[in-house]
């Protein structure tokens, strides 16, 4: 038997928190909205807990997503997150990612593209997209 969460647990669990944060909805909010402690929540999310079947379509409905949407991607799901892939599914990744897409203007985000990437010394990437 293999130790620890399975990577599609995990993956799972951290779609949950992206669609949860982006969402602005607490832990404790939607526990209460799918009947189910915060301290669950957070077991879900970190794929600690298996979510069944009844309990992901109650999550996905109190998200107001498509419960297929948990399962995009899983085939790219390994056990070995890059800390890239830790951030973007943290607090501040998916706040980060959310504001990045509400700017409508294209230029602007190329800017902030190029003005992060000379923050942190960077070089440019081709703009050969």
């Amino acid at each position: 038997m293999k130790d620890g969460p399975h990577a599609v647990d995990i993956h799972v669990g951290k779609t949950i928190r992206i669609k949860r944060l982006m969402r602005k909805v607490s832990q404790t909010e939607l526990g209460d909205r799918v009947g189910v402690t915060f301290q669950q929540i957070q077991k879900y999310e970190k794929g600690a807990n298996r979510v069944s079947a009844s309990m992901l379509v109650e999550i996905a409905g109190a998200l107001d997503v498509d419960v297929r949407t948990f399962f995009e991607d899983v085939s790219t799901a390994n056990d070995n997150p890059t800390p890239s892939d830790e951030f973007v599914v943290s607090r501040d990744g998916v706040l980060l990612n959310a504001a990045f897409l509400s700017i409508k203007n294209e230029a602007v985000r190329k800017k902030i593209v190029k003005l992060v990437q000379a923050i942190a010394g960077m070089e440019q990437l081709d703009d050969a997209e």
